[in-house]
């Protein structure tokens, strides 16, 4: 039970759950793994590890999958809780922020920047860095700013792509993919 994506780096998400206050495992599963039954998922957690560590996935989706109540068809009821916990153990959407500006510093004006996003949180971040990369520095009205000095550096490039049915049926992981496209400007 690790989940992290480079082993040298940081605490592995079996020491990380044998330590947590419930408090702050059922905030993480609920803001990053928006999962609805959050508390009750994280009680159950720190019950069992109380009981005996929680070394394996196995395990960790078996406390899950007894603590949630009514799970969505098609998918396994601990997706979203596992979700959360490797959001939150490998600082996902941090990386995330930090690469969408280090893109901008590369691209030249004219470059396209397109991101997948896989999930809600992800999508999120990707809209508002390319809305606000549209928007530019927002004055008070009636300032006399000339436009290049807004700041605009992001034109957005038509509407969000999600996968088509051919895709999702070929391709089950991907549909809850986005593409969203912007130029540098």
């Amino acid at each position: 039970l690790d989940m992290r994506m480079d082993p040298t780096q940081g605490i592995d998400a079996s020491s990380w759950i044998a330590t947590v206050k419930e408090k702050k495992l059922a905030q993480v599963l609920k803001e990053f793994g928006e999962e609805r039954f959050a508390k009750r998922i994280a009680h159950a957690i720190v019950t069992e590890r109380q009981q005996q560590a929680i070394t394996t996935t196995t395990q960790l989706a078996e406390i899950i999958t007894a603590a949630n109540p009514n799970w969505e068809k098609h998918k396994h009821p601990a997706t979203r809780s596992f979700q959360g916990i490797r959001i939150f153990i490998n600082k996902e959407l941090e990386a995330l922020s930090i690469g969408l500006n280090a893109a901008m510093d590369i691209l030249k004006p004219g470059g396209r920047l397109a991101v997948i996003s896989f999930h809600s949180l992800e999508d999120r971040i990707v809209k508002r860095f390319i809305r606000d990369g549209e928007r530019g520095q927002v004055f008070p009205k009636g300032l006399p700013i000339m436009e290049q000095d807004k700041g605009k550096i992001l034109k957005k490039i038509g509407k969000a792509i999600a996968p088509s049915r051919a895709e999702i049926n070929s391709n089950p992981r991907a549909r809850s993919a986005i593409l969203r496209i912007a130029e540098k400007i």
